[in-house]
């Protein structure tokens, strides 16, 4: 079974993907038969809880069924992209399923998306449907919508959970479903991850039902999901970690309960991990830091948490030895990304292999290399970039063909950007980015995309932002400027970005304002200097 995604999309080569069936890792089923099928499994048991709101797996697949005859009737259909902007509550899941179930697909944006990127996900996507909220955490979207709807002309609707104003409201009981068009095939496009934008603006990621469902499935065997399992799904639902690694879907598949919490705050989530009795739930390393630390003082029965998930950025070793003496619950180190491969550490792997290493690749089809600068394989244990490919792993990005002819190899690898070691167990030591990219506490920062956002400020002559070391996020971020007339302060390039539509987490924490960059042997800005310099100021108090 094949299809033709097109020119703007990348196909697995046919010997590979023959392979994929053959060995079992594509089942050529699309998310929603997956659907239909655990309705039919699990039938009564809760597969979603979304405060007083509890749906069974019954419940959750009748409300897709009538969404997905409400959008159909919108003229949404087979192939059409739908920029998906929630956050954690129910609608969301609905609405994906709903999208799967008519062959649409979803394009999943996060909550913190400004103006300046979903615009562009609207226009490159050519979107014909925008789903947001009406308000969440003080910020008005329907403002965010009008500006997409001026800016991308494939878009057709506005849909709206709350009040929608001039909209249309996103409507999620169950109704009447009549006859709805074919789903298309499990080769297709099911939905589009974002990239952590290491180039500008975040690249669309092509999933179809058979990588993703493969993604999920595997997951959920691997990190021992089962009937028991309560998910707390505490990090933003669009990202890739909490919707597929198993997350959500992973927890859906062995029939168990996905509880979506509004924050991941102690005082939004300890509550829940006592009411629900949840039992594994995933994080970013900073959050898990705040836990550890809320824990002391928050008077909550945490009890029923057996496995704590970290990922989306490094996990010191000295943070992580200690998430079983504060939280006392397992910890399971993940590493991975939205384009594909996954790496875990294994629920009974030794300490020191759960505390000093990211895990090691899930399925016996994932590929993996690790080469010097000039693409050679470099020695067991010693460091290089990480190459990969698999089932579940892309062979591009959507309409980035220039990117592309630089982000894969010849034959197929994702060079991921990801600098790594191999221990002698097969597991990964991730020691930091090829690419210039900051990570801030697991968002990822592209600094050439703000630095020339600042270059359009008046007083901004150059600029150059780097990382600087930070005990609890990992990185913030610093902004070195070469000014034009007299210096801006942080407050006015903060203020400046913001009105350019930026997300807030991509703002700079400091601003050091100085007469000249340091440079390389080239005539480039050294970052690397700049770098050392910020952290030699804050070791000294500065």
């Amino acid at each position: 079974m094949t299809s033709d995604l097109g020119p703007d999309l990348t196909e697995w080569p046919a010997d590979f993907a023959e392979r994929y069936r053959r060995d079992g890792y594509w089942r050529d089923r699309t998310l929603d038969d997956l659907l239909r099928q655990w309705a039919a499994d699990y039938a009564d048991r809760t597969a979603v809880v979304d405060g007083d709101r509890r749906w069974t797996y019954v419940e959750l697949e009748r409300r897709v069924g009538g969404l997905a005859a409400r959008l159909h009737g919108l003229g949404i259909g087979r192939g059409d992209r739908v920029v998906v902007q929630l956050p954690n509550k129910a609608e969301f899941v609905v609405l994906c399923f709903a999208l799967f179930r008519l062959g649409a697909q979803p394009v999943l944006a996060l909550p913190a998306h400004r103006a300046n990127e979903i615009t562009y996900l609207c226009q490159t996507s050519d979107a014909v449907a925008y789903v947001v909220a009406d308000r969440q955490a003080g910020f008005d979207y329907r403002d965010l919508a009008r500006e997409a709807l001026r800016a991308a002309p494939a878009l057709k609707h506005v849909l709206v959970v709350g009040d929608p104003a001039e909209f249309e409201p996103l409507e999620t009981g169950a109704g009447e479903v009549g006859d709805l068009p074919s789903t298309g095939l499990a080769s297709e496009v099911a939905l589009f991850l974002l990239s952590g934008g290491t180039t500008g603006l975040p690249k669309l990621i092509p999933r179809t039902h058979n990588d993703y469902a493969y993604n999920l499935e595997a997951s959920a065997r691997v990190c021992g999901f089962d009937e028991n399992t309560v998910y707390l799904a505490a990090l933003p639902i669009a990202h890739n970690f909490p919707f597929g690694c198993p997350g959500m879907l992973g927890t859906f598949c062995v029939g168990g309960t996905v509880v979506l919490a509004p924050s991941p705050a102690p005082p939004d989530t300890f509550p829940l991990i006592e009411r629900e009795r949840v039992t594994v739930t995933a994080l970013v390393p900073p959050l898990a830091l705040l836990w550890m630390e809320a824990v002391k003082w928050a008077g909550r029965d945490l009890s029923s948490l057996s496995v704590l998930q970290v990922g989306g950025a490094k996990f010191k070793p000295e943070a992580a030895a200690r998430v079983r003496s504060t939280l006392d619950c397992q910890l399971q180190q993940v590493f991975g990304m939205a384009e594909g491969l996954l790496c875990y550490t294994g629920l009974d792997d030794p300490d020191d292999v759960v505390v000093g290493t990211q895990g090691r690749p899930m399925s016996p089809a994932d590929e993996i290399r690790v080469v010097d600068v000039d693409g050679n394989e470099v020695a067991p244990g010693e460091l290089g970039e990480l190459h990969t490919r698999g089932p579940y792993t892309l062979r591009g990005y959507y309409r980035a063909a220039a990117y592309n002819a630089r982000a894969f190899t010849a034959d197929g690898f994702y060079r991921t950007g990801d600098l790594v070691r191999v221990t002698e167990t097969g597991h990964l030591v991730v020691e930091g980015r090829v690419k210039d990219i900051i990570n801030r506490g697991g968002e990822k920062i592209s600094a050439e995309e703000v630095e020339n956002h600042l270059l359009a400020h008046p007083a901004v002559r150059d600029a150059a932002l780097v990382g600087m070391p930070d005990d609890v996020l990992g990185e913030r971020t610093c902004v070195y400027v070469l000014p034009r007339g007299d210096a801006p302060t942080l407050p006015d390039l903060v203020a400046f970005l913001r009105s350019r539509g930026l997300a807030d987490y991509k703002l700079p924490d400091r601003l050091e304002v100085v007469d000249a960059f340091p440079g390389t042997g080239v005539g480039k800005v050294s970052k690397k200097d700049l770098m050392a310099d910020i952290t030699a100021k804050l070791a000294a108090g500065r």
